[in-house]
């Protein structure tokens, strides 16, 4: 027998699902990996990413009607802190001297089948500056920001202040990178945190996040470090 999703279980699911699947992806690939024996198990990313791009985008048009992003609001913070984030990613390679990242998502394997090579490239940068932005930031600022402040999160006014939900969802953000990556995470779900607070709009965390996106995937096609996918 069919059972109608209640208002308070659609929005919970509204806020994380999209998010478990990403991650599920994500497992997935490093599944197949592990199988390995051919091309598209050896590099699953090339057909699980644009994969997990379209069943992710499903979702947040689905459930599209359950989000608050009051996106007007703090664009001025929204982009310098996603200026800063962009700066703060590639400081290391670009500043510093630490070797570049040459081995990851490399659209270049294409480069014999400019179809295959440009939808690669497209499907790459929607998942980058559309997808991954919203799911991240409707998880983990719209969803857990407020969780750990309340279970029953979507009574708490956005952009509420606590140490712990400040704390637990930096940690958070930065356990789901590389370990590589660890210490610019960390700080990268810190500034995030800081648009939610100053702005209290989960849209204006969203736009901080595509610009950063967007920045890193120009320079990683111009600086061909693929490492930074």
């Amino acid at each position: 027998m069919f059972y109608p999703m209640t208002a308070s279980g659609r929005k919970l699911a509204a806020y994380t699902l999209p998010m478990a699947v990403f991650l599920g992806a994500l497992a997935a690939v490093a599944g197949l990996k592990a199988i390995g024996g051919s091309f598209w198990l050896d590099a699953p990313e090339y057909w699980v990413y644009p994969l997990q791009t379209f069943i992710c985008g499903a979702l947040l048009l689905w459930f599209w009607r359950e989000y608050e992003f009051n996106a007007a609001r703090g664009l001025l913070i929204a982009a310098g802190v996603g200026l800063a984030v962009f700066v703060l990613w590639i400081s290391p390679q670009a500043f510093f001297g630490v070797a570049a990242r040459t081995e990851g998502f490399n659209p270049t394997v294409f480069v014999d089948q400019p179809a295959a090579y440009w939808a690669t490239v497209l499907l790459r940068f929607l998942r980058l500056v559309v997808v991954v932005p919203l799911v991240e930031e409707i998880f983990w600022r719209g969803f857990l920001l407020r969780y750990f402040v309340d279970e029953k999160f979507d009574r708490v006014t956005f952009g509420t202040f606590t140490w712990v939900s400040f704390a637990a969802v930096s940690v958070g953000f930065m356990l789901v990178h590389s370990m590589a990556d660890w210490p610019a995470a960390l700080l990268t779900g810190a500034l995030y945190n800081f648009v939610a607070y100053r702005t209290k709009s989960l849209g204006a965390c969203v736009i901080a996040h595509a610009l950063t996106n967007l920045l890193l995937g120009l320079w990683i096609m111009n600086t061909k470090q693929w490492g930074f996918w």
